[in-house]
């Protein structure tokens, strides 16, 4: 890295050869996420063959301190190349200048030792600038004299040459030797800085890593299309500043940056044409959303939910047909492209981070109506394609966390929907976005990938509707519990949605069970016995421990006051014929054991009896087991608390016999 040659071409203002000495570091960085640490293993691997070759080490070998002197020249080397380009940005050179500057601050920003040069507030007010946001103030200082920076680097590069001594010390930091002091406080950062970044899945966003001889090719593409990429350049740069820096994120928000970005997104989202870089802007708005709390109610005063929408409807080709109604996808309706699907996932998760906390609450008529018109539009979301499959499993994901966040009197757009010649339905209502719900959670149930993050939300949803809507309850009932015929397999057991549903309800991470189990319960309108004869008691009893319910009696209530209908569970003429030998524990058919009393005598029996009784008070005793049972609420409590609580409920109707006996006795 020559930096001596890159300030020789600023100061002489040779604008082309400093093109030239960046165009040759960012094609050799250009896929490159750290630096020194595959240089240093590779010298560690060439060390111990070497050793093992000769088998002895030359005592006099200055080789470790010859790695650390270079290490540190080449981290400073770093800093101030990235230093100077933030100076020199300052200047307003000619743009195809501008974009390779800014490839070289983004393969540097992706090294967090060099992070410090471009975390000042003029640095990132500079790439803002550059970014085109339109809010962003200028960075409304002089630039700082050049001369002088030149100048220091320039010193402090001779005097990391000049300090490889012959033995290779480090020389004592004085107020004499200044260079030894910064020597030092080099190493002292390298001691301490973070680990370097690891080699991450190559990005999808870019079909092939940016080459430079692209500037060449840009000449012709107009002035709009320039502006284009450099604005793309400079806002994958504040990405990167911004996830990997703490003290960035705070002047980010101090420096209202994420309101430039807001009137920049609703200019662009009513353009004729979407620029390349909206995805880049999008991404940062997350961000900076997700790692300041504070952030996300400003976006969503600012009028963040309707500009986000818009964009929303521009990724998917909403065409709207009434208020809250999406026309209908035609058959050959073309598929959403890679590159939208990208920039609509953004969205989903911008949005979702600016209305999580608003299922709890109960929207204000405005708010409603912003909410209803966003849930019209993921209705839509769910049943569109993307040309990859794996980008509309995406897509259906994010949206499917977003619905799970809207309050839920505003979810009724999904159903109030005229039927189609092809719809899904249920008493008359369209229940296409029911089943493309239903075909989500299959899909995650058969993958088995990331459980929890991915069924939780769809679950909660189902959940949450199916005790809202009768008519989608019964029709998920129809699709997951349909009635029983063939007993012989345990409930868990299968590939059904039922059967991997019942296998959850007894997962090790406590909420995703609760959620699998609250389901199967709404659907068996929070019925015990119901819900234990499709999942047997075993399964169940989790679920109905945590509710009081395992005395077998019915739910007195749901926390959101459900009332179902009284309409009773019909049993199937093979359930009929069997449901005397199923076993409940198991819920399933068992075959029928002998008696293990068979031929003993009453003697025996009672003999045996005391034995058991016997050992089971020998293991309560020695803490081994604890007996339990079941309390007036349905809840598990141990023997000796119940009779505790009959002798004082002995004892106080006792009491109140004698008081009335005293009253009648009175003359």
């Amino acid at each position: 890295m020559d930096v001596e040659r890159i300030i020789e071409c600023i100061k002489q203002h040779d604008h082309e050869g400093l093109r030239t000495q960046l165009q040759q570091f960012n094609k050799e960085y250009a896929q490159c996420f750290f630096f020194d640490v595959e240089e240093w293993e590779r010298k560690k691997r060439q060390e111990l063959e070497e050793f093992k070759r000769n088998k002895v080490r030359d005592p006099g070998s200055d080789s470790d301190l010859d790695d650390e002197s270079s290490e540190d020249r080449e981290i400073f080397l770093r800093q101030s190349l990235a230093s100077i380009l933030i100076r020199f940005l300052r200047s307003d050179p000619h743009s195809r200048v501008i974009r390779v500057c800014l490839r070289t601050l983004r393969i540097l920003s992706r090294d967090k030792k060099v992070l410090d040069s471009l975390l000042t507030d003029s640095s990132l007010i500079t790439l803002a600038r550059l970014a085109g946001f339109s809010q962003t103030p200028d960075p409304g200082e002089e630039l700082d004299d050049q001369a002088d920076l030149f100048g220091d680097v320039m010193e402090a590069l001779s005097g990391l040459d000049s300090n490889d001594g012959e033995n290779g010390e480090d020389e004592e930091p004085s107020a004499e030797n200044p260079d030894a002091n910064n020597i030092s406080a080099l190493r002292r950062r390298r001691s301490s800085v973070f680990k370097a970044l690891m080699r991450g899945k190559r990005d999808i966003r870019a079909s092939v890593v940016e080459d430079e001889d692209k500037d060449e090719e840009e000449d012709g593409k107009g002035a709009q299309k320039c502006e284009e990429e450099q604005n793309k350049e400079a806002v994958k740069i504040l990405c990167n500043v911004i996830y990997n820096s703490a003290w960035a994120q705070e002047r980010a928000a101090e420096l209202s940056l994420l309101s430039g970005l807001t009137a920049k997104l609703d200019k662009e989202s009513q353009s004729a044409s979407t620029p390349s870089g909206q995805y880049y802007e999008l991404r940062l708005i997350f961000l900076l959303t997700a790692l300041r709390p504070e952030l996300r109610n400003q976006l969503k005063q600012e009028g963040g939910v309707v500009v986000l929408t818009t964009v929303l409807e521009r990724c998917v080709s909403v065409q709207w047909k009434e208020q809250y109604e999406v026309a209908p996808l035609e058959p050959d309706a073309a598929l959403v492209s890679v590159e939208d699907s990208l920039r609509a996932q953004e969205v989903l998760k911008i949005l979702f981070n600016i209305t999580h906390s608003a299922h709890s609450q109960d929207p204000d008529e405005e708010n409603a109506t912003l909410y209803r018109r966003l849930a019209a539009v993921l209705r839509h979301c769910l049943l569109v394609r993307c040309e990859g499959e794996e980008e509309t499993e995406e897509l259906k994901g994010h949206t499917v966390n977003l619905l799970s966040a809207l309050p839920l009197s505003c979810l009724d757009v999904l159903l109030c929907v005229p039927l189609q010649p092809d719809s899904e339905q249920m008493d008359g209502v369209n229940m296409d976005c029911v089943h493309s719900l239903l075909v989500y959670l299959e899909r995650r149930l058969e993958k088995g990938e990331k459980v929890k993050a991915r069924l939780t939300p769809v679950l909660n949803l189902l959940t949450e509707c199916s005790r809202a809507h009768r008519g989608t309850r019964r029709y998920l009932r129809q699709q997951i519990l349909p009635p029983l015929r063939d007993v012989s397999m345990r409930p868990e057991e299968g590939s059904t949605v039922k059967s991997r549903l019942v296998r959850l309800m007894t997962h090790l991470d406590t909420e995703l069970k609760h959620c699998a189990a609250d389901l199967l319960f709404v659907l068996c309108k929070e019925n015990v016995r119901r819900f234990v004869k499709y999942t047997g008691y075993g399964n169940a009893a989790g679920l109905l421990a945590t509710r009081g319910l395992l005395g077998g009696q019915r739910s007195k209530g749901t926390s959101s006051g459900t009332r179902y209908s009284s309409d009773s569970d019909s049993d199937t003429e093979e359930y009929r014929q069997v449901k005397s030998r199923i076993n409940p524990v198991t819920g399933r058919l068992e075959e029928e054991l002998p008696d293990p009393m068979e031929g003993m005598t009453e003697e025996e029996k009672e003999e045996e009896a005391r034995r058991l009784v016997s050992l089971i008070n020998k293991l309560s005793k020695d803490n081994m087991i604890q007996p339990m049972g079941l309390d007036a609420q349905g809840q598990l409590t141990p023997l000796a608390s119940l009779r505790d609580l009959t002798e004082e409920e002995e004892g106080s109707e006792e009491e109140e016999e004698e008081g009335a006996d005293d009253l009648l006795n009175v003359e």
